[in-house]
């Protein structure tokens, strides 16, 4: 089934998206930061979803403001 809904509720959702992004690419670069040399593997998978969750936020913000990372290019 699918669910309609008004471009407000839309706007809300992706908000909530960008802001669980946002928490998930900290709680990765900590982790990164607290593995460092003890556990090299383990600190790039992290250093790897920090990166796609920087991905994440770019498109995120493209949509939520578009033209952003154009004027910081």
């Amino acid at each position: 089934m699918t669910e309609v809904v008004d471009s407000d509720e839309l706007l809300r959702r992706i908000q909530r998206a960008r802001a669980c992004a946002v928490e998930e690419e900290r709680r990765w670069r900590d982790r990164h930061a607290t593995l460092g040399a003890t556990d090299p593997d383990a600190a790039r998978e992290a250093a790897v979803r920090v990166m796609t969750y920087e991905a994440v936020l770019r498109v995120l913000d493209e949509v939520l403001t578009p033209g952003i990372h154009a004027e910081q290019g």
